[in-house]
């Protein structure tokens, strides 16, 4: 994992990101609900079962779509391998992995996956420093669709290694 600064991606995705709380789209205003081709869903394993994570935006059909909604957080153990799966036609159109703080505030790493690739397995729970951190899976954005607006797909973890007590809910995410 390296260590980078925000770049225009990561800020795009904390506007995005800013959703979580609530506010932004909804069924109404294009949100994960209205009519069209859905938005397609990546998977995350850290030990056990297969979890479905919903986008918190994305490009659809040259449309910039953001959604309310709030992402999966995983308990996991220290030493813990995550996948990564992501749809076709996002491995296709290249993707990452950001690593962002317990408050989706401070991006403290980027992981480069391989071109084509539609599962990255080189993820560690103990790769991140803080015991709370969120994945968030970034396609590639094509800067002549929406605005050079990417989808994006985070999700928490909790490491349960006795560092800390306290821990973010869904609803302390930040405000949107």
């Amino acid at each position: 994992m390296t260590s980078a600064g925000p770049t225009s991606t990561g800020v795009a995705l904390l506007a995005g990101l800013g959703l979580l709380a609530g506010c932004g789209s909804s069924a109404a205003d294009g949100g994960a609900g209205s009519s069209g081709s859905a938005a397609p869903t990546v998977t995350v394993q850290a030990g056990g079962d297969q979890i479905p994570v919903d986008p918190t935006q994305y490009c659809r059909d040259g449309d910039g779509q953001r959604y309310a909604t709030t992402p999966p957080i995983i308990e996991v153990t220290p030493d813990t391998t995550i996948s990564l799966t992501v749809p076709d036609a996002v491995a296709e159109a290249g993707w990452g992995v950001q690593v962002y703080d317990q408050d989706l505030q401070e991006l403290i790493g980027e992981v480069d996956v391989p071109a084509g690739d539609a599962v990255f397995s080189e993820i560690n729970t103990s790769d991140a420093a803080p015991p709370t951190f969120y994945l968030v899976v970034v396609e590639d954005s094509d800067p002549e669709a929406c605005s050079g607006l990417s989808g994006a797909w985070p999700v928490g973890f909790i490491r349960t290694d006795g560092g800390s007590t306290s821990t973010t809910t869904p609803s302390e995410s930040p405000a949107g």
